[in-house]
């Protein structure tokens, strides 16, 4: 059909005659097929462009979708093509008729947040819980959701653990009251649309009819309500082609089941499928390792992937003797080579398991006044631990920082309600002052509550203590001072949900507790408030370069990384407990941790290298690693290893190195 497609693409665009599964491998093109096909069937088979459907995850993903399609078609007839995700597709279906699910026709949608409050309410007022299971129970009614279970059907279950059966009888509550309130929740969205269709025929009949031809991407992430939305919506009169790949199946924490691509052999006997090998992004190495270390997955569909490009460079393995040699070793070798090859910041791609590991890295891009964009997780400096101590060090250096006193005045909670804080705002606004100068008004008592004048009294007796040894006291001992005094780390655990959230946000702090004493060692003149002026200057540039990541380093999850493409990546971390991680290996669900490293290698096109730690630091704890298993199931010869164990003899490696650091000196120079 076109020049443009491969064989086999051009066998997925032109098949009609039956429902179609393209088994699409990484950077083999699919979204290409997909648009080429809409095209297809519009301009060579005349369809109606009103009657074909195409749905995908991400806003993000449809966009394109229909951006390319629009450069195949004229504007009228893309306008014609319904291109969304599934959610939107749902919610089309919703402001079709809202009455027939019990709404108004201006209903509201509910974001996590708002459904939370809602259940937290729910279960304050009728079981006196103060909200500890709240998020526990908004997970499970969610998950409930995504398995087509309604109120009725759980309530008619039995269930052994608290969890579930506080979520039974809060479930029935919540989808009254979002009845009630005229709402959806966001499971709602595709939830109530797959129970209309399942139970009532005439609907699913003039839903069906209205689709000629249903288009699905990223299949593999579909969950149990999107893979029976599809069957309902495909009728005797059409037909369907879902793209996917087993092999990046990485969302199973969310509901997604990789097995929906093999169900469908056996929902539709008549299934065509065709496989996509021809990779469009990546070398020759990568790929041969990216084939290995997948090929240690159980398979019913076998990919094998190839590129023109050919073998390219070896992947680069670095073993590097700490964490923080770990990161300095990367950005070593990141200014390295863009000196070389006078490459972009944007061409590079950090890439981790978890959020916590970006932080050594952002410590030595910004070091090295590298820009950097940080994606798939918070800023260091977003985390509320980590603004709640900030708040502190603003307030005991400047008394004047109105912001910061409100945002520590109950945290951690001294016994002030909403209300005695909005008469202590409203105290210091009536007499037209600061609220730390209100804080030492006579008339203030008669404002307040004894109470509540009491514990604004012991606040600021407090800050003005810490007031003073800022003029005596080192940073360093002063920010242990104020965690201490506060009782802060206690306040964490007390108030997580779980130990794992109160240890990770504790580990923060610490973190926070170690710039603030590496900046102070550095020039021992640094007094506490030129620090904090410092930390927070760095916070503000931050988030002024998240609008702009054209040309910054890229920081981000494996998981956020997923459909995005980089000429240079580093994989970092690659050890036992993080990739795999280490609650994958006490469950023994490997398989989907080798998913993710196989989505890491094949993010690369020109470059890749891969790092590990021989010891690493958490929680102030160094423990000794042990290089993931994945690294074993990598071909050697695509390898070429570096750092503590490498290829290189001693004298080449010191020629390497003096070779480097020349390099990096007349950088320096020109720069």
């Amino acid at each position: 059909m076109s020049d443009q497609l491969n064989p086999e693409q051009n066998r997925a665009v032109q098949h009609i005659s039956s429902p179609l599964l393209v088994l699409a491998g990484a950077g083999s093109g699919k979204t290409r097929v997909l648009t080429q096909k809409i095209a297809y069937l519009i301009n060579h088979k005349n369809y109606d462009p009103k009657t074909i459907v195409a749905v995908t995850f991400t806003n993000k993903a449809a966009r394109e979708m229909q951006v390319r399609a629009a450069k195949l078609l004229d504007k009228v007839t893309a306008k014609s093509i319904h291109v969304s995700t599934f959610h939107t597709l749902g919610l089309k279906l919703i402001r079709n008729k809202p009455a027939i699910y019990d709404r108004k026709t201006n209903f509201s949608i509910y974001d996590s947040g708002d459904s939370l409050s809602l259940i937290k309410d729910i279960m304050r007022r009728d079981y006196g819980d103060p909200g500890n299971l709240a998020e526990r129970v908004q997970w499970q009614i969610s998950d409930w959701k995504q398995q087509i279970l309604t109120a009725d059907d759980v309530t008619r279950a039995q269930f052994s653990d608290p969890v579930s059966t506080t979520a039974s009888q809060v479930y029935t509550k919540y989808e009254t009251a979002l009845t009630t309130f005229n709402a959806f929740d966001f499971d709602d969205l595709i939830f109530k649309p797959v129970i209309k269709l399942k139970t009532d025929p005439e609907y699913r009949h003039e839903k069906q009819l209205a689709i000629r031809h249903l288009l699905v991407d990223e299949y593999q992430d579909t969950n149990l309500c999107q893979f029976e939305f599809i069957k309902l919506l495909n009728g005797a009169h059409s037909t369907f082609t879902v793209v996917g790949d087993d092999d990046q199946s990485i969302y199973s924490w969310r509901g997604a089941r990789p097995e929906n691509l093999t169900q469908l052999q056996h929902d539709f006997p008549d299934l065509e499928v065709i496989m996509l090998e021809q990779n469009y992004r990546s070398t020759g190495n990568i790929l041969a390792a990216a084939n290995k270390l997948i090929a240690n997955n159980p398979h019913v569909f076998k990919k094998n992937l190839w590129s023109q490009y050919g073998p390219g460079d070896p992947i680069t393995l670095f073993s590097c003797q700490d964490d923080e040699r770990e990161a300095e070793q990367v950005i070593a070798d990141m200014h390295h080579h863009q000196f070389q090859h006078r490459t972009q910041h944007g061409d590079y791609a950090i890439l981790y398991r978890s959020n916590h590991q970006s932080r050594l890295f952002e410590q030595q891009l910004r070091e090295k006044n590298i820009p950097y964009y940080l994606s798939g997780g918070l800023s260091f400096f977003a985390y509320s631990e980590i603004k709640d101590v900030m708040a502190y060090l603003r307030i005991v250096t400047n008394p004047d920082d109105d912001n910061a006193l409100l945002r520590i005045i109950n945290t951690p909670r001294r016994e002030l309600g909403t209300n005695s804080v909005q008469k202590f705002v409203q105290f210091a606004s009536d007499h037209q002052i600061r609220l730390v100068e209100s804080m030492h008004h006579d008339a203030l008592e008669k404002a307040l509550t004894p109470r509540a004048y009491k514990r604004i009294c012991e606040l600021r007796d407090w800050l003005g203590h810490m007031n003073r040894l800022v003029e005596t006291d080192s940073p360093d001992t002063l920010f242990l001072k104020i965690i201490g005094d506060l009782d802060y780390e206690a306040w964490l655990q007390d108030t997580m949900p779980d130990e794992q959230q109160a240890m990770r946000k504790i580990g923060n702090v610490h973190d926070l507790h170690d710039m603030i004493k590496r900046i102070a060692n550095n020039n021992l003149d640094n007094t506490l408030s030129e620090i904090v002026s410092k930390l927070t200057l760095i916070d503000l540039l931050d988030r002024d370069d998240n609008d702009n990541s054209s040309n910054s380093v890229n920081l981000m999850t494996l998981h956020a990384a997923k459909g995005l493409e980089f000429p240079y990546v580093y994989l970092v971390g690659l050890e036992e407990n993080i990739l795999p991680h280490r609650n994958s290996i006490e469950e023994e669900s490997i398989e989907e941790e080798r998913r993710l490293a196989y989505v890491g290698l094949t993010r690369a096109k020109r470059k890749l290298t891969i790092t590990y730690a021989m010891q690493r630091t958490r929680f102030g704890n160094t423990e000794k690693t042990e290089p993931s298993r994945f690294i074993e199931e990598l071909p050697e010869e695509t390898l070429q290893k570096r750092g503590v164990v490498s290829d290189l003899s001693g004298e080449e490696r010191m020629q390497h190195g003096t070779h480097q650091l020349s390099q990096l000196r007349l950088l320096l120079k020109t720069e």
